[in-house]
């Protein structure tokens, strides 16, 4: 890799990536922050002011902001997630500028019209909706709920129908000036770019940004709790969730083998022993995820309710057989598989884009593809068990909409 980290006076990163012969760019400025900073009573607020910075910011209006990012052909979006919100540009070399200048202005100069607010609650009300008759995506947020209750890392990175209602237009200002401070911001620029160009526009569009005092998160705590939904559905989706290295431990790359080696593809013994050898379920993976201070495993599936009990049982038998008898061969595999994910996504501009994002909010520093691979080729099947045998060593979590009294084995 081409990049390179910079640091502006205030504390804001910096990362240039030029790619060798890439015709695009892309440009996205990245904060290590999003719904687990929200205060008690504040759901979703990280997520409302995502969505409301597009409804004016600077000069521009929300058709103004569409128009002037696609009237040169470029795109212009953004995400929250519990740990990070993006807002990410594509476009062609000679835009770079209008990207860069676009998203400072969505950052620091928005609106927040009280009309607009109004209306956007109506959106994101309805986004709501969506998840709540979506028993795959409602899942996911009840196993965050159970592993980590009565926490911020545990609700819904949306928020709630009271939450959402509730916002004004003071929350979104005090969010913008009270979390997005320059040391928790990386602007990054991947593909056909000037590295000494994007450095200039950081300066110009950031360089003023004044180093903020915000208080240091809570650690989260595993809690190990069941949630349920008993809703008549076709299907029982159900999750079962262990605690799990933070993203910058040195277990974790064990611990990525291991889920992979789990369920990370058709060869997994999740997939072949649930679906393939007794038929029941179609859709069974593993995976992890860390964040800074903590992590998370699981297995989640979609089952025939009938079906639902014995496939629980099995891909229970199946995680820990595996810590205890995982062998060279399916670790091997799951390594070639874990590298090859990381290869392919680096092909892309937004995806060494995300990628740098994540290497410095979670060490502080630029990861190398060279490095990445080292600590993936120096798992061992020894390792990889063990990482297991770590992860499963607590009380599990869990969720489901349907399949009735849907327990976990003693």
């Amino acid at each position: 890799m081409n990049a390179a980290l910079h640091r502006l006076p205030n504390g804001m990163a910096v990362v240039a990536d030029p790619m060798p012969g890439a015709q695009s760019a892309a440009v996205g400025l990245y904060a290590a922050v999003g719904s687990r900073f929200e205060a008690v009573g504040k759901g979703g607020l990280a997520h409302m002011v995502e969505h409301m910075v597009f409804k004016g910011a600077g000069s521009r209006d929300a058709r103004a902001i569409a128009e002037d990012i696609e009237n040169v052909g470029g795109s212009l979006n953004a995400w929250t997630a519990r740990d990070q919100t993006a807002f990410h540009a594509r476009v062609l070399p000679a835009d770079v500028p209008l990207a860069v200048e676009l998203i400072a202005d969505l950052v620091r100069a928005p609106r927040f019209d009280r009309e607009e607010l109004e209306r956007e609650k109506g959106v994101i009300l309805s986004e709501l909706g969506e998840i709540l008759d979506n028993p795959e995506d409602l899942s996911g947020d009840m196993l965050f709920e159970a592993a980590f209750a009565d926490q911020s890392l545990g609700r819904p990175v949306i928020g709630t129908e009271a939450t959402i209602r509730d916002f004004t237009t003071t929350d979104l200002q005090n969010w913008i000036g009270g979390q997005f401070t320059p040391e928790r911001l990386m602007l990054i620029g991947t593909g056909a770019i000037d590295a000494e160009a994007l450095l200039a526009l950081a300066e110009a569009r950031f360089g003023d940004l004044v180093a903020g005092s915000v208080a240091p998160q809570a650690p989260a705590r595993f809690t190990g709790e069941a949630r349920r939904e008993a809703r008549r559905t076709a299907q029982a989706h159900w999750h079962l969730g262990w605690a799990a290295p933070a993203g910058a431990d040195a277990t974790m790359p064990a611990a990525a083998v291991f889920s992979q080696a789990v369920g990370g593809g058709m060869s997994s013994r999740l997939f072949q022993q649930l679906r393939e050898e007794r038929g029941l379920a179609y859709s069974v993976y593993s995976w992890v995820q860390g964040f800074a201070d903590t992590g998370l495993f699981a297995v989640s599936a979609a089952t025939d309710r009938g079906d639902a009990p014995a496939a629980l049982a099995l891909a229970q038998e199946v995680v820990r057989t595996a810590a205890e008898t995982l062998d060279e061969r399916e670790c091997g595999r799951a390594k070639a598989q874990i590298e090859a994910q990381l290869r392919m996504s680096l092909e892309s501009v937004q995806g060494r884009a995300d990628h740098h994002a994540r290497s410095v909010e979670l060490f502080g520093r630029l990861m190398s593809l060279e490095e990445s691979l080292a600590e993936l080729a120096a798992v061992d099947v020894g390792a990889a068990r063990a990482a297991g045998v770590a992860m499963l060593s607590g009380r599990p979590a869990f969720a489901a909409i349907g399949g009735g009294t849907l327990a976990l084995a003693a």
